[in-house]
């Protein structure tokens, strides 16, 4: 068979075609912020190598076992494990091998996790007296009735569903239904939810309606006049709703404010506080782990054991047992 010179190009523009295409299915196959999450983290192994006269794309298992070994100084094994994932995904996407299982990486993090020990502090719950804490202390503030039910109901629709601050942010009119019940809130697509199957939250009543999520969402709902699109917006002067969607870091930022009025120190506090208080809170009621998961979307039941173990460390506590 002779190719021709014409043959020739057409073959090389479709294997340029297929090799941006594949790219492309490489960066769809992650979320944006974990893609963000990657550079920012490659980022950070690039400055140390520059700084030490190192290669950084392509580089060896050695040259990251010292990454890792500066880095755990000052860091925790989760951020560790973090920047060794986000270092290997940035060399596969750049069609590179990185050995990640080399015993020089595997057995150097088995040192740092005995010398440091590795049990993770988390962010604070936000449990029941936080929450009414806040709603009191949003309605005690001067400043516009809109605000004040815009905050209350991030704050009480976050904790409710077990919300990550990005799905709460996330979601839209459309995915809203009331019924006699409370409301269902379909989530599009989450953290643990890559490929967009999609699930739906299920919010009931409260009887105590100033702390209820449902009547707050609605009333937001009924003052904002918001039939479409984002629920949760931003604000121009004047208390003006623009169309823009609020980001994931003023939830943050709302919580804190919000904790800070009310007199609790907030360093430890952030948007995962409400849903770690939702499952916290669920877990001292006497919801089981299958519940939880089903309402907060955790695919496996490490972390919500965690929550449940937290939670019931005065039950049936040995110590309470002891008469003194």
């Amino acid at each position: 068979m002779v190719i021709n010179s014409n043959n020739m190009n057409e073959l090389v523009t479709a294997l340029k075609s297929l090799h941006e295409e594949t790219l492309n299915n490489l960066k769809s196959s992650k979320a944006i912020n974990t893609l963000r999450a990657y550079k920012s983290d490659f980022r950070d192994f690039g400055a140390f190598c520059a700084k030490h006269g190192l290669d950084s794309l392509p580089t060896e298992p050695k040259i990251v076992s010292l990454y890792l070994t500066n880095l755990s100084k000052n860091s925790k094994m989760s951020t560790l494990k973090r920047r060794l994932v986000s270092i290997s995904m940035v060399h596969r996407l750049k069609g590179h091998y990185l050995d990640t299982k080399h015993p020089i990486i595997i057995e150097n993090l088995m040192g740092i996790k005995r010398i440091n020990g590795s049990i993770q502090k988390g962010k604070k719950p936000i449990l029941i007296s936080h929450l009414k804490s806040i709603i009191n202390v949003i309605d005690e503030q001067k400043i516009n009735e809109i605000k004040k039910l815009r905050d209350k109901t991030i704050v009480l629709v976050g904790f409710g569903g077990g919300f990550r601050r990005s799905e709460l942010i996330s979601i839209d009119h459309e995915d809203l239904e009331f019924i006699p019940d409370g409301v269902k809130i379909t989530l599009k697509r989450s953290k643990t939810d890559q490929f967009g199957e999609g699930m739906i939250k299920g919010l009931p009543y409260f009887s105590n309606k100033p702390y209820c999520p449902v009547n707050n969402l609605k009333k937001w709902l009924e003052l904002s006049e918001i039939k479409s699109g984002p629920i949760f917006r931003r604000f121009a002067k004047g208390s003006i709703i623009t169309n823009n969607r609020l980001t994931d870091q003023s939830v943050v930022l709302i919580i804190k404010n919000y904790l800070n009025l009310a007199g609790i120190e907030n360093k430890n506090y952030s948007g995962h506080s409400l849903r770690s208080g939702f499952a916290t809170v669920a877990a001292e009621s006497g919801a089981d782990e299958r519940s939880i998961m089903a309402m907060t979307g955790h695919k496996t039941t490490q972390m919500v054991r965690r929550y449940i173990k937290e939670a019931n460390i005065f039950k049936n506590n040995a110590l309470s047992k002891i008469k003194i």
